[in-house]
């Protein structure tokens, strides 16, 4: 069994002539990337989506007609482009491939790939996280080497994911970090977390949702595996108000404020904003504030992106949770 496969597009025209992938000027990009990371080339199956060259050009856009022309079952390749039918049978070989090899990680390289394996159309906003593929195989998108040789910045998020990939080729599942989020709280779950879990912690993460000139909730986490929503806004409710009496609103914040003014490391994703909201909107000071997650990777990365989701992408194995998922609990409080 081959634990990594590296998957790319279409045959270029060097691929055409010696019948197999990543031998010209993407393979010499993707080599150099590999050797960097510590994956060995030969000990990993190397296949292409399709192995043939798109005519008249390397474009697979060429290989696209209308919906109605399009694989049953797939989505758009490129701006409503889809894949003709006439096109599945090499589908069919990929997954025969599969099935033969058993990977215990596919590196999806570039958006074609992603297409095949996982029915979604882009590479940006999925890749850096594995995700499970057709019948369950695990998947890690990252972008194609020809893409990182039209910008070159794109190179060290590749380099990034290859490590993470690295990881993952040993053992064919999904493993994600196991988090508690508590939600829709009581003045009483306020006061529990608290002495639970924020007094005994040395440092605190602290993130504010905004709506217009309001404060939606307010987010604690004092572990890496443990966090407490504060809600004020209910979109279910008339008045829109999480809170049902005046008074346990006054008390929530009145909660809020002590813990942002605890002496403990305080940690902000783009905490300018974050602490700046809460002083001019609430009068609620962050007095010990000590690191902001965003800062600290921009200056060890300033070249690259600085939202939380594309730095979650990176330094995390979390898939994006910008995407609404299926695949958390909800534990019910006993009341």
């Amino acid at each position: 069994m081959t634990k990594m496969l590296l998957l790319g597009e279409a045959w270029g025209r060097d691929e055409e002539l010696e019948g197999r992938p990543f031998v010209g000027s993407s393979g010499f990009v993707l080599n150099g990337m590999l050797r960097e990371i510590g994956i060995v080339r030969d000990e990993c199956y190397v296949t292409t989506v399709f192995n043939l060259r798109p005519e008249p050009s390397n474009d697979v856009v060429n290989l696209c007609g209308p919906k109605a022309e399009g694989i049953p079952g797939y989505p758009a390749l490129v701006n409503g482009k889809y894949v003709r039918a006439q096109y599945a049978p090499e589908l069919a070989r990929l997954f025969r491939e599969i099935d033969h090899v058993q990977p215990n990680v596919i590196v999806a390289l570039g958006a074609t790939a992603a297409w095949a394996l996982c029915k979604t159309s882009g590479i940006k906003k999925i890749r850096g996280a594995p995700i499970l593929g057709r019948n369950g195989v695990k998947v890690l998108p990252t972008y194609h080497p020809v893409a990182v040789s039209r910008d070159w910045t794109l190179r060290p998020v590749v380099l990034a994911d290859l490590d993470k990939a690295k990881a993952e080729a040993e053992y064919p599942e999904i493993r994600r970090p196991q988090r508690f989020v508590h939600i829709e709280p009581t003045i009483g779950d306020l006061v529990e977390f608290e002495f639970a879990f924020i007094r005994p912690a040395s440092s605190i993460s602290i993130d504010i949702e905004t709506k217009g000139d309001q404060i939606t909730c307010v987010g604690f986490a004092p572990s890496i595996d443990r966090c407490l929503v504060v809600p004020f806004y209910d979109p279910s409710r008339p008045d829109g108000n999480y809170w049902h009496t005046l008074e346990d609103e006054l008390l929530a914040w009145q909660w809020v404020r002590r813990i942002c003014a605890m002496r403990r490391q305080i940690v902000f994703q783009n905490g300018l904003y974050d602490m700046h909201f809460l002083w001019r909107r609430y009068g609620i000071p962050v007095p010990h504030a000590a690191d902001d997650t965003m800062l600290m990777h921009h200056a060890l990365q300033p070249e690259m992106e600085k939202g939380l989701g594309f730095m979650g992408s990176l330094y995390t194995n979390e898939a994006s949770w910008k995407f609404m998922r299926d695949d958390h609990d909800t534990v019910k409080r006993e009341d």
